[in-house]
């Protein structure tokens, strides 16, 4: 009986323990604007998957998403001091990686309108060969997402950014309210358009 006694009081003891060490993603902000490192170690492992497909599918790759991802790693740790615990901590940093990647896809619309005038200086025609050896279901499955994709990144930056954090990122629409800076309502007003417009353009897809 005592043992027992003895058993159940370390392992209340234990369980104490482990909740003293385990801390909100604001409460790790202050401690490292305090200069423990370990609290932004553990700060980027809570959140780097989650920002790179994010970002993955806002810019629609995998390279340019986790080289943005790197950046907001290092915006993070650079202006630790910007942050205020009035802000939940998600939502800042998510607004950080959103706008790096709104500028990523600024510089690509600028080389993509270089290299089309260059090409139409050249008259240079460009066919695409076929692999006839990729068959069946995978071809399905691969040509929809592409076009999802592209139907994503077609959307104007307004509407993609909120389909993206709500029908990708299940963020909340409070959290979307702050991360893009405008009311809830116009929020739930741009996630409606958006699905509508993707509707639209993928009607054509048997998804499943």
């Amino acid at each position: 009986m005592t043992k027992q006694i003895s058993s159940t009081s370390f392992t209340m003891s234990l369980n104490e323990t482990r909740k003293k060490f385990i801390y909100t993603d604001e409460q790790l902000m202050k401690r490292f604007q305090k200069g423990d490192e370990n609290a932004y170690s553990e700060l980027v492992n809570r959140y780097k998957d989650k920002l790179i497909n994010f970002i993955y599918n806002y810019v629609g790759d995998i390279d340019s998403a986790e080289d943005i991802v790197q950046d907001t790693m290092i915006k993070l740790y650079q202006k630790k001091q910007y942050y205020k615990e009035i802000a939940k901590f998600s939502t800042w940093l998510y607004t950080i990686a959103k706008n790096l990647a709104n500028t990523e896809l600024r510089k690509r619309k600028r080389r993509k309108i270089t290299l089309l005038s260059q090409l139409s200086k050249d008259g240079t025609n460009f066919d695409l060969s076929s692999n006839e050896n990729n068959v069946g279901d995978d071809i399905h499955t691969d040509i929809a997402t592409r076009l999802i994709q592209k139907a994503i990144n077609e959307l104007q930056d307004k509407f993609r950014e909120v389909i993206i954090l709500r029908d990708i990122q299940e963020l909340s629409y409070d959290d979307i309210s702050s991360i893009v800076n405008v009311p809830i309502g116009t929020v739930k007003s741009r996630i409606n358009r958006a699905r509508l417009q993707l509707q639209l353009e993928l009607k054509h897809l048997n998804l499943k």
